[in-house]
């Protein structure tokens, strides 16, 4: 604890008459980190997660370490999108062996670029959620500038609910990242005459790659 907020709790303290006080129920209980009711998954938490993401309105494909190139490649065919992306300065993307025809550029992200790919830190089952840390492998503009957002995720960090998403990003990072974003499906908003319109604070198609193998 750092000497300002030391010292500001001592001041709370004191005006409240309790100078004295022992904090240390509360820090076990802090160190603890107890948790509420959670609602029941009646799927293994890939089936959920998998049904929740298309039921978000977005789209899901799996693959192995291998097949991520063919994976994107053949979801822009499908969606009928350019061959043409940005891809995030992760390890799990530099060795991606891309088809013939897709051209995958590692650099910054510009206001021209329609499509962009990243790397997902959690899946979150419960609510077909991507839980994504801001960082120099993953910056956080490619969440939401472009059209279209393709985001790998490992099969292996998928967590059953939101409270283990939160555990797994206390033990992962010693400092917390910047920012964590929750994304769950393409953009949308029904504030104009309550109809659905997708796109309107980000992409407007949310593409998962599942990898059953992915490089740290």
């Amino acid at each position: 604890m750092s000497d300002a907020r030391a010292a500001m709790l001592d001041r709370i303290r004191r005006a409240s008459g309790r100078a004295d006080h022992d904090d240390t129920e509360v820090r076990v209980r802090l160190a603890r980190r107890p948790t509420g009711p959670k609602p029941a998954l009646h799927d293994a938490p890939l089936d959920a997660f998998v049904a929740r993401v298309e039921a978000a309105a977005a789209t899901i494909a799996r693959c192995d370490g291998e097949g991520i190139g063919v994976a994107v490649a053949d979801y822009l065919q499908r969606s009928q999108l350019a061959p043409e992306l940005v891809s995030a300065p992760h390890p799990a993307l530099a060795d991606v062996a891309w088809p013939a025809g897709l051209t995958a550029h590692r650099r910054a992200l510009a206001p021209s670029d329609a499509t962009a790919m990243t790397v997902a830190a959690i899946g979150i089952a419960e609510t077909g959620s991507l839980l994504l840390t801001s960082g120099p492998q993953t910056p956080t503009g490619m969440n939401f500038l472009p059209d279209t957002l393709i985001c790998l995720l490992d099969a292996a960090r998928i967590v059953p609910h939101l409270e283990d998403a939160w555990a797994w990003l206390r033990d992962a990072h010693t400092t917390p990242p910047r920012a964590v974003n929750l994304v769950t499906g393409p953009s949308r908003t029904a504030d104009v005459e309550q109809t659905i319109q997708l796109g309107a604070h980000g992409p407007r198609r949310l593409h998962v790659v599942l990898v059953s193998r992915l490089a740290s």
